[in-house]
């Protein structure tokens, strides 16, 4: 019998069957309760708060089981030890929310960040369903927004590759400065669609997140699980080497010269800000922060990122 084969995704663009066929690509992935070990940036830990246990039923106690779960009131009543089995509290909603504003269509290495975004929720996605949790989110820009209120089944994970292959930054991604106002509105409104207990991915390149953004944040992260994945770029993290550039957005050019060590130094420090900004933020709230960079194995990210200790 021959081996199906692997669907090939574009660098520069998403398809509805390259999103499903990352399904397959889960097995290994649980998003269940544990320890996260956010190797990236630190090699910090954090508490992975998951979905509570409900009392399912007692049974006769059996050699192996842990004598804390002994139900002392049936055992008293019967004579004999029994032991009490729990179950996870099912259906816990699971956000995906995706950065589809211009600069996530981006790269030099590797796929776009917006890309990478897609390939990183859908395999989150996929996951959460197949644990039984429903499955809702964000997909923005900073003038599209869809609000995907979490469901269960398969259906809801393909509701949300639908609305990020469909999104119409694919055809033109829409060029806007004011990128803070576009993310902490997006932020606003996860915050107020977000309900307590609820696990909260953020794939973004939080490009603009600044202290407003990190508050509302801090207060989602009160009442649910959050893990933040930062999407990059290598040539946001350094320049090029020495020579003259020239780049182009479409509508402007612009000209540098890396043979300024200055320009250099003064680049790379304002990435490393950023991403301090962010890992500061996870670590003074307890999120789990992951880096992506745009030539990563998604699922090798995940895979790392929120193995169980």
């Amino acid at each position: 019998m021959s081996a199906v084969p692997e669907l090939k995704q574009s660098p520069a663009n998403i398809t509805t069957s390259g999103l499903i066929a990352l399904s397959n690509k889960t097995r290994g992935l649980s998003l269940k309760p544990g320890v996260i070990g956010a190797l990236q940036s630190g090699d910090y830990q954090s508490a992975f708060k998951g979905r509570g246990m409900e009392y399912d039923e007692s049974r006769l106690y059996q050699a192996g089981d842990d004598i804390r779960n002994i139900d002392w009131r049936v055992t008293a009543r019967s004579g004999k030890a029994h032991t009490k089995l729990f179950r996870e509290e099912r259906e816990r909603p699971v956000h995906l929310w995706v950065d589809f504003r211009a600069p996530m269509f981006f790269a030099t290495r590797g796929k776009f960040k917006s890309v990478i975004a897609a390939e990183l929720a859908s395999l989150f996605a996929w996951t959460a369903q197949r644990q039984g949790d429903r499955v809702g989110g964000i997909v923005f820009s900073d003038t599209v927004h869809h609000e995907l209120k979490p469901q269960r089944g398969k259906t809801a994970v393909l509701r949300l590759i639908n609305h990020m292959v469909d999104h119409p930054g694919w055809q033109q991604p829409e060029i806007d400065e004011d990128q803070q106002q576009g993310l902490l509105h997006s932020l606003i409104n996860l915050k107020r669609l977000v309900k307590p207990g609820s696990m909260v991915i953020l794939l973004s390149d939080f490009r603009g997140f600044d202290e407003k953004c990190r508050s509302h944040l801090i207060r989602l992260r009160q009442h649910n699980e959050v893990v933040m994945v930062h999407i990059y770029d290598w040539l946001e993290e350094f320049l090029p080497p020495a020579g003259h550039y020239r780049i182009t957005n479409g509508q402007r050019e612009l000209e540098f010269d890396t043979h300024n060590q200055k320009l250099i130094n003064d680049y790379t420090d304002k990435f490393k800000a950023h991403k301090n900004l962010l890992i500061k933020t996870a670590r003074s709230c307890h999120t789990n922060y992951l880096c992506c960079r745009t030539e990563d194995n998604p699922e090798s990210i995940i895979k790392e990122g929120l193995r169980s200790r």
